[in-house]
């Protein structure tokens, strides 16, 4: 059975960081990409937010660029965002999107809340 674990989330004021991680475990195929989405309103979709291969090529949203970075582990097969100046927009619950295999199969975390308030 696949787990991926997000922690990180918290309670931040606007201008702060905060660093999410997310682990992956379980017998599962080769991940090809690694990634974080974020719901920021219950009932609304979960929005694309940043992406990692293999190879290590990124990907984030327009909103988060030049905030927001992802690193992966690749041994440990654990995905990270780091999440600099941080605005009261970017609350949201964040999850761990994994992709594996080839077809590729889809896992996703449980989320974890990110809140930025002053």
């Amino acid at each position: 059975q696949v787990q991926l674990v997000e922690s990180g989330g918290g309670l931040v004021q606007p201008g702060g960081s905060l660093t999410l991680s997310c682990a992956v475990s379980g017998t599962i195929l080769p991940i090809s990409a690694m990634g974080w989405y974020r719901r920021q309103a219950p009932g609304k979709e979960r929005e694309f937010v940043a992406r990692i291969t293999n190879g290590g090529w990124t990907s984030q949203a327009d909103s988060v660029k030049g905030r927001f970075s992802i690193s992966r582990d690749n041994v440990k097969n654990m995905v990270y965002l780091q999440m600099n100046d941080l605005k009261p927009e970017d609350t949201a619950v964040y999850y761990c999107r994994v992709e594996s295999g080839r077809r590729p199969t889809i896992y996703w975390g449980q989320g974890t809340q990110v809140t930025v308030s002053s």
